[in-house]
């Protein structure tokens, strides 16, 4: 199949200011419910999606509650969390005796817990039959439930019951286990590797059978496509968005001169840390005061900890995990050049997040990083070390270039990927979805063209 990469700026137009009342379905407050299996912010993108989705959605005038597993999200005050508790064996300091007698009666709990033991990942099917049991106890009414990214059997369950489920597929996590197969060096951690990633045919099962899929970009959908067996033109292709009233310039603090940036969990190979470190390190010998901030934990004697060692950066690159959003804000502003090197991203909020702050980005042309970042970023091969370090020294020794970048990728935010655009697109879809199941709607009618997103409120 042909592609011709297409970005949020040539497809979709910026949405004009709408009131509840011109919107379809005038009047109409739906009641959403967002499912989340482990939801707080610091976890990942997907407690950052939840959070500010369900905000937008608020704010449009409709009811949201999110259900989710620990660690919980943070929420706007109008969005009120259901908890499931789990055991949450990640955060635990002994998980092999966190399991209790009572524990025994919970196939969710029990499951859990063997998993981990195992080196299995269980949160998800144990997050399904939860949420299962919650709505046979409970019995909510939703006019939505939508899921982000457990798809677990449990979605299942509600949509035979008449539940209409939406479910949100960031990207398919083959893409993570493809590439730690890659790398893995001896049959034992093959089989690890595997084992980690069994939840995957769960996944591969819930994405085919369920009515209603979502995606945040075109290269996820082509994606899904082919790791899940789910037709294109049965997924629905909707962006993340950045809050632009908190992730923005802060002009009363100044850039700090070869300060970089990047956002990257250590020791994830999909992240491409490495690339940007062997290009640090070659750069360092024409420019000795060039420093990296990586947002994200370094992992205690892994593999980026060797690699800064061997490439002698220990003293040249920060780890700062765990901070706030004004906290990541304040980083942004201060530093000079911000670096998304991802072998791979099915979105990539970090390079949003950086253009949103007025820094200028230098992006890889991973997934759908060239979809997100249109025009306003300097783009270069994923994984290509040379270009990357081309990139970087052209933009360290060009101040206008770098102003020019920063104040495009400010803009292209704005008019494109804001939560105020995205949530209406969301709304949009909802509604659509809402009507079809009470109309008794077609599966093949459900997919809205992105004109005909765009298109809802006029």
């Amino acid at each position: 199949m042909s592609y011709s990469p297409v970005s949020y700026s040539q497809e979709i137009p910026a949405q004009a200011e709408t009131t509840l009342a011109n919107r379809p379905l005038a009047g109409c407050s739906l009641r959403i419910a967002l499912l989340g299996y482990r939801s707080h912010p610091h976890v990942g993108g997907q407690g950052i999606y939840l959070q500010y989705l369900s905000k937008a959605l608020v704010e449009l005038g409709h009811s949201v509650d999110v259900i989710s597993g620990p660690p919980y999200p943070d929420l706007d005050p109008r969005v009120r969390l259901i908890q499931l508790p789990s055991l949450d064996l990640y955060a635990h300091p002994n998980p092999t005796r966190a399991l209790r007698p009572k524990h025994l009666l919970s196939l969710a709990d029990f499951y859990e817990w063997w998993s981990k033991l195992s080196g299995a990942f269980g949160e998800p099917y144990s997050f399904g039959r939860r949420l299962h049991a919650y709505f046979k106890k409970h019995k909510p009414h939703y006019d939505i439930v939508h899921d982000n990214q457990s798809l677990c059997y449990g979605l299942l369950d509600l949509q035979k019951r008449g539940v209409n489920v939406i479910a949100t597929v960031h990207h398919p996590i083959t893409q993570d286990r493809d590439l730690a197969l890659a790398a893995a060096t001896e049959k034992g951690q093959r089989w690890l590797i595997n084992r980690w990633y069994s939840f995957l045919v769960m996944q591969k099962n819930v994405v085919q059978q369920l009515k209603h899929v979502i995606t945040v970009s075109h290269q996820s959908q082509r994606d899904i496509t082919a790791a899940f067996d789910r037709s294109a033109q049965d997924i629905q292709v909707i962006p993340n968005g950045v809050d632009a009233t908190i992730f923005k310039p802060h002009d009363n603090i100044s850039r700090t001169p070869f300060r970089l940036i990047t956002t990257a969990s250590s020791d994830q190979l999909l992240k491409g840390l490495s690339v940007l470190l062997r290009a640090l390190a070659q750069l360092r010998d024409e420019f000795p005061n060039l420093h990296l901030t990586v947002i994200g934990k370094l992992k205690e004697n892994g593999e980026t900890q060797k690699e800064l060692q061997a490439l002698n950066l220990q003293d040249a690159v920060q780890f700062k995990s765990g901070i706030s959003n004004q906290a990541l804000v304040e980083e942004y502003a201060q530093a000079s050049i911000a670096i998304v090197p991802s072998l791979y991203e099915g979105f990539g909020l970090p390079a949003a997040e950086a253009m949103a702050c007025g820094v200028p980005l230098i992006c890889s042309d991973g997934g759908a990083l060239p979809e997100v970042v249109g025009d306003a970023a300097r783009l270069v091969r994923a994984g290509n070390v040379d270009d990357l370090l081309t990139a970087l020294r052209e933009l360290v020794m060009d101040d206008k270039a770098r102003e020019h970048l920063g104040a495009q990728g400010r803009a292209h935010i704005l008019q494109q990927l804001s939560w105020d655009c995205v949530g209406k697109k969301m709304e949009a879809y909802c509604y659509q979805v809402f009507q079809h199941e009470a109309q008794g709607g077609a599966v093949e009618d459900r997919k809205l063209s992105c004109e005909q997103v765009q298109n809802a409120y006029d």
